[in-house]
């Protein structure tokens, strides 16, 4: 195992007395506007230079387990939602191209609506954030925002509501971020620090009145929730053999590492590695986390497919017990590579991608998993690999975009808005971004547009997919 507490190069560290006053940072948010005008961020055009948006993901296929890209491109293909949740990287390398204020947040990279969502804090109250950090880098806070809109959008095409009531989702959402920034802005630094949404505050965060129906949904989703506990998963993904816990085999999804059948595989030293990812994990832990970890053992291990875009990499599901057999603990390991934005804004200054991942999250989270760390494993598949660690599940409850109305939709879009405003003035110039954004509506529709037309530029991407498969060019599993 390599050390995996040493980063690429150290984050600099400003003079207390260097830092700008309000007055500047109001004036460097006003002066960005030069560099890209508020409605420049309408604009999205391709040419004959864009890159292929297939091969790129076939780029990124090269590190991931061969046999699970079947799930991952049939996945893709089900829907052109479903195919924008597994294309970061062609959205990525589009925004690249397109018009930044040069004001700099810690990124999410990924910030679409289905990932965010409720899960539990520290201190056992339920709350609501982005949940996914697979690609977070410092970067362009613009990019996160675009691919939130252009996700609302989509997520209402995929619903087939009217342009008109697209249009209000995607405009209440961009407007919510904004009206949330120049909140933040008026904030002390600690107040930000400390802001989050739980499920007593979530209603408030919306201008949308919602109906009994949606109420009760929320209301049922937050009761659903607390079951999604380690006991819960216990319940679902595992039974008593002979006294022993043993996790439930549904492959190709989940595949306990005693049927693995590939005959390569030392099936023993296999084990042996994902032990010593294990132990060597504990030390990214803060101490009295290590002394909690120490009360549970590891009893089983199984191979997991997760996610759209994250099919393929590799994901250890990990069954631990504390006491007894109904004790339990549930960890996934999951393999963290380059954030697909590395190579359009530079790379991470943390030569372990899976502490990137970790160090992003917990600057983006108002609270993060108890269990959150990293490891390199050396010698994994003949290669060094980086994994961040967590609870599996821990009160998680993700929305039911399918159910949605676009009272609804609305409602959902404006609360993600406000959770990824909260994480961007954690990490950037909230001062700067909220005098650059302003009071009018300006920006609010100039991403609309870019929604509107990204929205289109995906659905050709997604069809492109489609023949691919048709034609033999890319192998897809449908179903899994």
């Amino acid at each position: 195992m390599a050390d995996t507490t040493t980063a690429r190069r150290s984050r600099p560290s400003a003079e207390p007395d260097a830092r700008p006053d309000r007055e500047e940072r109001v004036k460097r948010g006003k002066a960005a506007r030069a560099e890209a005008p508020r409605s420049s961020h309408a604009e999205f055009t391709t040419g004959p230079d864009r890159p292929d948006p297939l091969a790129l993901l076939e780029r990124q296929g090269l590190t991931r387990a061969p046999e699970l890209l079947p799930i991952r491109y049939g996945r893709m293909a089900a829907s052109a939602f479903a195919f924008f949740r597994g294309a970061a990287l062609p959205m990525a390398s589009d925004l690249a191209r397109t018009p930044g204020s040069g004001l700099t947040v810690q990124a999410c990279g990924d910030a679409h609506l289905a990932n965010f969502g409720m899960f539990a804090s520290p201190e056992r109250n339920l709350v609501f954030d982005i949940n996914d950090f697979d690609e977070t880098l410092p970067g362009p806070w613009e990019w996160d925002v675009k691919r939130l809109a252009t996700s609302m959008e989509i997520a209402a095409r995929n619903k087939d509501f009217s342009s008109k009531e697209r249009r209000a989702i995607v405009v209440a959402t961009v407007a919510a971020y904004r009206r949330a920034m120049r909140g933040f802005a008026g904030m002390d630094t600690l107040d930000v620090w400390y802001a989050r949404a739980d499920e007593t505050t979530v209603p408030s965060l919306t201008r949308v009145r919602l109906g009994g129906t949606e109420r009760k949904r929320f209301e049922r989703a937050t009761r659903k929730a607390r079951t999604n506990d380690n006991l819960g998963a216990l319940g679902r993904f595992a039974e008593i053999r002979k006294g022993v816990a043993r996790l439930n085999a549904d492959p190709p999804l989940i595949v306990p590492l005693r049927d693995l059948t590939d005959g390569a595989i030392d099936l023993d030293a296999l084990e042996q590695q994902i032990r010593r990812i294990l132990l060597t994990y504990r030390d990214t832990l803060e101490a009295e986390r290590r002394v909690l970890l120490d009360q549970y053992r590891l009893v089983d291990i199984a191979r997991k497919v997760v996610g759209v875009g994250s099919v393929g990499t590799r994901a250890w599901m990990l069954l631990l017990l504390g006491d007894d057999g109904g004790d339990p603990l549930f960890l996934q390991a999951k393999e963290a590579g380059p954030s697909v934005l590395e190579e359009f804004v530079g790379a991470s200054e943390f030569g372990n991608s899976g502490q990137r991942v970790v160090v992003g999250q917990r600057l983006m989270q108002a609270a993060s998993d108890i269990f959150l760390g990293w490891v390199r494993a050396d010698g994994l598949d003949d290669s060094a690999r980086d994994f961040y660690v967590r609870q599996l599940r821990d009160w998680k409850a993700s929305a039911d975009i399918d159910a949605m109305i676009p009272e609804g939709m609305r409602a959902y879009g404006e609360v993600c808005a406000w959770a990824l405003a909260r994480a961007h003035a954690r990490t950037g110039d909230r001062i700067a971004l909220a005098a650059y954004l302003g009071s009018s509506d300006a920006f609010d529709v100039a991403v609309r547009d870019f929604a509107d037309a990204y929205a289109d530029q995906n659905e050709r991407d997604h069809q492109q997919l489609v023949q691919a498969i048709a034609s033999g060019r890319i192998p897809a599993e449908a179903g899994t």
